[in-house]
């Protein structure tokens, strides 16, 4: 399936004459698999964790954000695919636009496929999560280490899935950041800083 079918609905979703949001370029992929978190105070404050596989970043809403407490289950319900240069966007997606609201990058960096079959073979990351486990471990400017995405079938009946942590659970229980006081990677910037800037620009 080529980039432009795997956004479609990313597509679909946004009229891009008002949204600074990026429409998704042919872009390289790169020698490292990228990932991206970022912090969205729209309807309902969440953040949406991205991971590239292939030419897209696979993404999820994660409401209460990851964790580096492996006691932290995190919910994570999936989204569109994103074009890979989303990871670099950070800004205020206008009111009446999907998603609208202000959204900061708070961390990104790349990602090792950890997964594996019963025979210890490596799995192609694409392939780990269509069959509904995938492991990897994170190199980021805030999070590091292994982590897990599992899929199980919501109340709803729809799909959803857990990210965790690998590792030991922690006893601070300090493990996710508040996404209101929570600065971006790229600008330093909070939430608030973001929204004031855009509304003097």
């Amino acid at each position: 399936m080529s980039s432009d079918d795997r956004l479609r609905t990313y597509r679909g979703k946004r009229d891009f004459e008002r949204t600074r949001e990026p429409s998704g370029q042919a872009q390289a992929a790169g020698d490292r698999l990228r990932f991206v978190v970022q912090i969205h105070d729209a309807r309902r404050m969440h953040f949406d964790f991205r991971l590239q596989v292939d030419d897209v970043l696979k993404s999820w809403s994660i409401p209460k954000g990851p964790s580096t407490d492996p006691g932290d289950k995190r919910l994570a319900v999936p989204t569109e695919d994103h074009p890979l240069e989303y990871e670099n966007f950070e800004g205020v997606i206008p009111k009446g636009e999907y998603g609208g609201g202000t959204v900061i990058v708070w961390d990104h960096g790349w990602y090792e496929p950890l997964s594996h079959d019963r025979r210890g073979r490596p799995v192609g990351f694409g392939e780990s999560l269509e069959g509904g486990h995938a492991t990897f471990r994170l190199h980021g400017s805030k999070l590091h280490g292994e982590y897990a995405l599992t899929r199980f079938r919501g109340g709803d009946g729809d799909d959803a899935w857990l990210l965790v942590k690998k590792g030991a659970a922690r006893s601070d229980g300090h493990g996710t950041p508040d996404p209101r006081r929570a600065r971006s990677v790229r600008s330093g910037r909070t939430l608030a800083q973001v929204a004031a800037d855009a509304s003097k620009g």
